[in-house]
């Protein structure tokens, strides 16, 4: 079976060498087993055939069978605009099909007179029903194949593939491959006793359903089966990492409180400190006693005082004779930390030094002689921190702020600074539900901080289409008289033929129109501009000398301007809720009142008023999280936890698939409670399955998530 598994997908009847290229190159499919894994993403009932006359509502009908007689072909348009035509007819119609490409070979193929089975996807023309290049199929061919199940996947494809196979033609390729098993049963990695315990179809009938489902039924239970075992896998390698982690206990320990942390949560601190974030100091102060090596993702609301408590924290490891280092993902966010933090120490004897990717030759010299004489305790930047010529004395603690931002590799390589393993504190201002973020980081301890500072007032939040324009124009004058600032965030940075979205670029004319200088002063930012220049336009508006900042999301993550008081989101419908919400978060860090303006258009999709709706009822980031599981959104949660995982799901879906996720969490603790290394006899599938996804890994994830 694993020889067939592995054989090459040129083999396949229908593929062959070109075909065996394209799908390598489109879809990354080179063996029949990379076929079979290659899901469907929805099924269509081919049992079903409509009369013409029924198909009415083409939005409502992706696609439909009709049976009908060719009655006339012939050819419409010149030049590149040429098509192909043909009308078929019914007992209750007429249809119009249509072919753009590819018109000498259907022209072969197709015969005035002859009843056909036609599929696909139905559209309106002038009135009439029209199908763009269908799958024709006489009734002879179709009367004289062999019965097969009614329902037909349609595949994940590409256009190429699509103009190449089309849904069919794929079909009949995995119809092909599983052809090639000739009978034989593909291996089970769970024993019986476990498929009996959790109700599991075996993995055999599961391929089997996925691809041919014999009712819907069977393809529930098999898309249930294949989520099981991808997250079983995974849950196996994370507990077992962490078995492993805390067996080791190589962790750095700091025993005292000293010096600089008194000094400072004495002395210096600027607010007093709310019970969540004496609650997790608490935690990491423990952690770093134990002599296990913290591996620690702290969960925080925007503005609810994370950077506060990872400063306490790499007290700890200064007072203790160790250097720490906090690692942020853009420049912007970099300097605004090393900004803040050199702020609050300012009476404390603890060294801070910066290093970014456009940091001078004499800032970037003094940092790297710093820190690998010792003499910097604190080093704040980017992904400038991963280099090789970045070597630490003593690096004991690490911080990573926004870590969903970087790859897993990226993040890894720090790892790689100290021979022992550095205490590491992963932040995330992107609400997860407690429970996912406990079963799918399970190899990291999770804390939250679920309070805000006191003196937060909440953000108002308000929904306005673009009816509303002058007056939110109006609005946006009296903030600035007043003496606030504003934000204006686009989605996009140039008009787009693909996306009818509000663009920066018209944007940045419209409100220089609207707000012309001297009265006004806008400044805009985006991530295609250089960086010293996105750096001067952010520090004119930091500095108060420009009221109006119009953006891309490049703003989303760590722009601190208290005196920003409005935050204006256009074609909000674009953003995902996690987004909305990081967005919000950039005013309210001052004491007035402030507000966020969602700007859309006047047709929504349901999902998208649901969002928008939850933004203007609720400034609480969790419930946020929570609603977005719901939703089922945009995958904003989900686009977190990839980005975490190196893991190629092909069916799962974290966010989505949380009550499976838990129940594999459960599963692969009993089964490593029973067997820590799956050296039983019994275990050798499960010990294969774990191996599988731990391929699939590019770095040890539990090391630094």
């Amino acid at each position: 079976m694993e020889r067939i598994w592995q054989q090459d997908i040129k083999y396949v009847a229908g593929v062959g060498e070109a075909r065996a290229r394209l799908l390598e190159r489109e879809l990354k499919i080179c063996t029949v087993g990379d076929l079979l894994n290659h899901y469907p993403f929805r099924y269509i009932d081919r049992t079903r055939i409509y009369p013409i006359h029924e198909v009415t509502d083409a939005a409502q009908l992706t696609y439909v069978q009709i049976r009908a007689r060719v009655m006339s072909i012939g050819y419409a348009g010149e030049g590149r605009k040429k098509r192909f035509t043909a009308y078929a007819q019914d007992a209750t119609g007429r249809v119009e099909l249509v072919w753009f490409q590819g018109i000498k070979w259907i022209e072969k193929k197709i015969e005035v007179g002859r009843e056909y089975l036609i599929f696909g996807r139905p559209s309106f023309y002038r009135g009439m029903l029209q199908l763009a290049h269908p799958e024709l199929e006489t009734m002879e061919q179709h009367l004289s194949r062999k019965a097969e199940s009614g329902m037909q996947g349609i595949y994940p494809s590409t256009e190429k593939i699509s103009s190449s196979l089309g849904t069919k033609g794929f079909y009949r390729l995995v119809q092909n491959a599983w052809a090639l098993l000739q009978g034989r049963q593909i291996a089970d990695p769970l024993p019986a006793t476990m498929r009996q315990q959790y109700g599991l179809m075996p993995l055999h009938a599961a391929y089997y359903n996925i691809h041919f489902p014999q009712s819907a039924e069977e393809l529930r239970q098999a898309q249930y089966r294949l989520k099981f075992d991808e997250l079983l896998g995974i849950q196996l390698g994370i507990q077992s990492r962490r078995s492993e982690r805390m067996a080791r206990q190589n962790g750095f320990l700091f025993p005292k409180v000293g010096t600089a942390f008194n000094t400072f949560f004495n002395e210096q601190l600027p607010f007093p400190l709310t019970g969540a974030q004496k609650r997790v100091i608490k935690e990491i102060r423990q952690d770093t006693v134990t002599g296990y090596q913290m591996n620690r993702l702290l969960q925080g609301d925007v503005g609810s005082g994370k950077t506060l408590v990872a400063l306490m924290s790499m007290l700890l490891a200064v007072d203790n004779g160790f250097q720490a280092c906090l690692m942020a993902p853009t420049e912007i966010l970099a300097r605004q930390h090393f900004a803040t933090i050199t702020r609050m120490l300012e009476k404390i004897p603890v060294r801070v030094a910066i290093l970014t990717g456009s940091s001078k030759a004499k800032e970037r010299r003094e940092a790297l002689e710093g820190i690998l004489a010792g003499e910097v305790d604190i080093l704040i930047g980017t992904h400038a921190l991963i280099e090789d010529k970045v070597q630490f004395q003593n690096l004991g603690f690490v911080v990573i702020d926004e870590q969903h931002r970087f790859g897993v590799e990226q993040r890894a390589r720090l790892w790689t600074k100290n021979q022992r393993p550095p205490h590491i504190l992963v932040m995330t201002a992107t609400p997860i539900p407690r429970t996912l973020a406990m079963t799918l980081y399970g190899d990291l301890d999770v804390s939250v901080i679920d309070e805000l500072p006191p003196g937060r007032r909440p953000i108002q939040t308000y929904h306005y289409t673009d009816s509303a324009r002058l007056r939110l124009w109006g609005f946006l004058k009296k903030q600035i008289a007043l003496g606030r600032q504003v934000y204006v965030v686009y989605p996009l940075i140039q008009e787009s033929e693909a996306m009818d979205y509000k663009d920066l670029t018209d944007g940045y004319e419209a409100i220089s129109r609207d707000f012309p200088l001297p009265d006004y002063v806008t400044e805009i930012c985006h991530g295609k501009m250089k960086a010293a220049d996105k750096e001067l336009s952010m520090a004119r508006f930091k500095r108060g000398e420009a009221h109006i900042l119009v953006a891309t999301s490049v703003i989303e993550v760590g722009v601190d301007v208290p005196n920003a008081t409005v935050m204006v989101i256009e074609s909000a419908e674009r953003f995902g809720l996690s987004q909305l919400h990081q967005l919000r978060g950039r005013v309210g860090r001052g004491g007035e009142q402030s507000y966020c303006i969602l700007m859309s258009g006047e047709k929504l999709s349901r999902e998208s008023r649901a969002r928008l709706d939850a933004m203007c009822e609720t400034t609480d980031g969790f419930k946020l999280a929570e609603l977005d599981l719901k939703l089922r959104g945009a995958g904003d949660i989900n686009g977190t936890m990839q980005s975490g995982m190196a893991f190629d799901l092909k069916i799962a879906n974290p966010t989505r698939d949380v009550q499976v996720l838990t129940l594999t969490r459960d599963a692969a603790a009993e089964i490593l409670n029973q067997d820590p290394t799956l050296s039983l006899p019994e275990h050798g599938g499960l010990r294969q399955l774990k191996a599988r996804y731990e391929a699939e890994e590019k770095i040890d994830f539990s090391r630094i998530s």
